[in-house]
């Protein structure tokens, strides 16, 4: 909501500044989102008068011109404009002027003398338009700062509102809050009653009466269309942001801002007969005033008469609603519709307008005879014409209702932690206009028909909080004794879990727990991939289903960084997935575990000469992930996914339990997504890496340690691990650790065999180890490898 500064303060005046102002407002909670100026600084320019124009002797374009600027002598300036005539008014640089881009000299114009320049909009930095010098009001007085003369010194504010707070989307509903902030008086519209000097009028019927509950409609014939708009209406609603159209389109904007309620004006002679509210007909097109034509849906509803449809209701006019420059008899509409019926249907039509963003929060009911008195006036004084009677359609029972709320002063401290008192709180209600009863220290409060966001106490405390000033309410600490919780050394918290891997060289990334349904299909796993859950009402079409895994998310944002050209992308996010669930006693339907996710894509690490670049695989992420599990061990076994290449995946296994998987993303969504080469893998549920066990001591040897090298040759098919995991079970004390360094396949190998190198550390802690003890070790070893996996000693 824009709106100037001068015309609030004609409504209500409060002695502060204006950035005191804009704090108040902001601290009440209707946020100053900018501040402006209807123009840029410029200086020494005044109303000045043509009294005289004669060509230039030496220029077919230029003219002589004597101008009075309300000095002893008139000045003698040259000008191209080609709108200028004796008589007009106009603004005037006077020598010395500073103009926004330059500074006026006296200056020779091929050879004659100019003192000073006459301007257009555009060079004052007005608007665009420089077309012709800026004509003045007859009424401008000559001599006058033309920042005075203009109001440039004024102030465009734009409030950021919430769509509670839709009695603010007028001036009226501004100063109303000024001045309950302040305790300025609030000097309302002078609305009176327009005498019908004619007994023209139509009937209305309302025949959906539970979306229109009151219509007002009002004939006013014999106007001028084409009288001008008066400047003071004109720069109102322009600083408000509204295009000055035509007097009758811009007196009904007019009225629409300054108390909250849209109209709309119909030419009379396009209408038949009654005036209904309805729903559309079968297959019913309407052409709107933008052009476009639609097929209204059944529930939403429409203004028409006998004949046809005129305008979806409490949108937009369609294109026998409108008014042209030939109109001379009007109907004027002035309606409450409810916000329920309104909600969604031109942003379902692709466009949003005035009236429809205020029905849709809430417009005062009581308001529409009150606001076409106002419109009726405003016609007679700028287009003449004369007013027929008001004739209002009413459904009273379908009107909103105004239940009185309860409120009490000790749960109004109590909430607020502050001593107000049942007086102050009176006084705070009914400076917001609200009906007040009091009873001793409570209080029966009726809502006006204007506000739509006070139902229950609460609402009333909050308007409490408000009007006291959020920031006079005293900060006070909590007094409770303090325990130290007890913390334990075998959990590590998710915080500390991001910093182990951001120091693996990973950025965190949130998205989104909404996703595209798509997502799901390609990377959820087939029991969350059967049964998606989809939101009822979701803010967007690729927004539409909770996620049940965090990799649609990394896939998203690595595509993002690959838009712009990022060639190395690492990133891991931690966050809240959704399963549905068979447990007979949840509730909710679904549970919500908590996961990690990483991935990375492009080269292993960043170029340099230490190393030659490669693209990362299945290794560099699977020792990150062994990094971030720490001394809890996790075994990896092959598995299939989805959303991961079906050769190159695992499962992550910690005690003997599978808690996430790891692998190449599958070559399908490589293609799909448009990624170039395949990204690398890991999702876990997050509590299986929070645990960490306790540091134990043990001792230090200070024997030297002997290392052998065993070289298997197993089948092709042959998995490490389960050799791994049966020489570590059957080793000797002595030995310390066993790790594979090598895989070979090749020449010197039969078909379908591979080589395994695995290096195997003993070491003794009290004495040198034997050479016998060790090829002891080392054979046992060797023995278990031929024994159950059938492996042999490589030559």
């Amino acid at each position: 909501m824009q709106f100037s500064e001068s015309w609030l303060r004609s409504l209500c005046n409060p002695p502060i500044t204006t950035e005191a102002l804009c704090h108040l407002l902001t601290m009440a909670g209707l946020e100053v989102e900018e501040i402006s100026h209807p123009a840029p600084p410029f200086s020494d320019v005044v109303v000045a008068q043509v009294l005289s124009t004669e060509k230039h002797p030496d220029a077919d374009k230029l003219k002589l011109c004597r101008v009075d600027i309300g000095q002893a002598e008139s000045l003698q300036i040259v000008c191209g404009a080609p709108n200028v005539v004796a008589g007009m008014k106009v603004p005037c640089a006077r020598v010395g002027a500073k103009l926004p881009g330059m500074e006026i000299k006296q200056a020779k114009v091929r050879g004659i003398d100019s003192f000073g320049m006459l301007c257009s909009a555009r060079e004052l930095g007005l608007n665009d338009d420089h077309g012709g010098l800026l004509e003045l009001a007859d009424d401008a007085i000559v001599g006058t700062n033309i920042r005075q003369q203009l109001d440039l010194d004024d102030t465009l504010i734009t409030l950021k509102l919430t769509p509670n707070r839709a009695d603010c989307l007028s001036l009226l509903g501004i100063a109303r809050e000024v001045s309950a902030l302040t305790g300025a008086p609030l000097i309302s519209p002078d609305i009176s009653a327009v005498p019908a000097t004619h007994d023209k009028r139509r009937a209305i019927v309302l025949d959906a009466p539970e979306v229109c509950p009151r219509y007002c409609g009002r004939m006013v014939t014999g106007v001028n269309s084409q009288a001008p708009t008066p400047e003071w209406m004109k720069q109102r609603i322009e600083r408000s942001g509204v295009r000055s159209i035509s007097a009758l389109v811009d007196i009904t904007n007019y009225v629409m801002l300054e108390l909250g309620q849209p109209l709309h004006a119909f030419d009379n002679t396009q209408l038949a007969g009654t005036i209904h509210v309805r729903y559309p007909a079968i297959n019913e097109t309407l052409v709107l005033l933008n052009g476009q034509t639609i097929t209204p849906t059944a529930d939403t509803a429409l203004i028409a008469d006998d004949e046809k449809p005129l305008a979806i209701a409490g949108v937009m006019g369609g294109e026998y609603s409108g008014i042209s420059a030939t109109t001379t008899d009007l109907f004027l509409e002035c309606a409450f519709f409810a916000a329920d019926a309104i909600v969604g249907k031109a942003r379902a039509l692709g466009f949003s307008t005035d009236a429809s963003h205020r029905y849709e929060r809430g417009v005062d009911f009581e308001l529409q005879v009150a606001a076409t008195e106002r419109a009726a006036a405003l016609i007679l004084q700028i287009c003449g014409g004369q007013a027929g009677p008001i004739v209002e359609a009413l459904s009273a029972e379908n009107l909103p209702k105004r239940p009185a709320v309860g409120l009490h002063t000790a749960r109004a401290e109590k909430v607020l932690g502050i001593s107000l008192g049942a007086d102050r709180i009176e006084k705070i209600l009914r400076g917001l206009g609200l009906v007040v009863q009091r009873n001793a220290d409570s209080f029966l409060v009726t809502p006006p028909s204007f506000r739509f966001d006070m139902s229950i106490e609460e609402d009333l405390i909050e308007e409490l909080a408000r009007i006291y000033g959020y920031e006079n309410i005293p900060t006070v600490p909590p007094v409770a004794r303090a325990a130290m919780m007890p913390s334990t050394e075998s959990r590590r918290t998710a915080m500390q879990l991001r910093h182990i891997v951001a120091e693996r060289d990973y950025h965190e990334v949130v998205t989104y727990s909404f996703v595209d349904t798509e997502w799901e299909k390609d990377f959820a796993d087939s029991i969350a991939r059967s049964a998606p859950i989809a939101l009822a009402n979701p803010i967007a079409a690729q927004m539409s289903t909770m996620r049940s895994t965090l990799i649609g998310g990394l896939v998203g944002a690595l595509t993002n960084n690959r838009k712009r050209q990022i060639e190395r992308v690492r990133v891991f996010e931690i966050g809240r997935c959704f399963l549905r669930t068979t447990e007979p006693n949840d509730v909710a339907g679904f549970t919500q575990p908590l996961r990690i996710a990483l991935l990375a894509w492009g080269p292993n690490a960043d170029e340099q000469w230490g190393q030659p670049k490669r693209a990362v695989d299945f290794f560099d992420l699977k020792a990150d992930v062994e990094a971030i599990f720490g001394q809890y061990a996790p075994r990896f076994e092959k598995a299939t996914h989805p959303a991961l290449h079906p050769g190159r995946c695992a499962n992550v296994i910690i005690d003997k339990k599978v808690v996430g998987i790891i692998g190449e993303l599958h070559p399908r969504w490589v293609q799909k997504y448009e990624l170039a080469s395949a990204p690398m893998i890991f999702e876990a549920e997050l509590d299986a890496l929070l645990g960490s066990n306790l540091p134990a001591y043990r001792e230090l040897s200070r024997q030297p340690a002997v290392t052998r090298d065993l070289a298997l040759v197993v089948p092709q098919t042959q998995e490490v691990q389960p050799i791994l995991d049966a020489m570590k079970a059957a080793a000797a004390e002595i030995v310390c650790d066993i790790n594979l360094f090598d895989l070979y396949q090749g020449k010197g190998l039969s078909l379908g065999q591979k080589s395994l190198a695995f290096r195997i550390v003993m070491q003794d802690t009290q004495r040198t180890l034997e050479d016998a003890e060790v090829e002891a070790a080392v054979a046992n070893l060797l023995a278990i490898a031929t024994r159950d996996f059938n492996a042999s000693l490589r030559a």
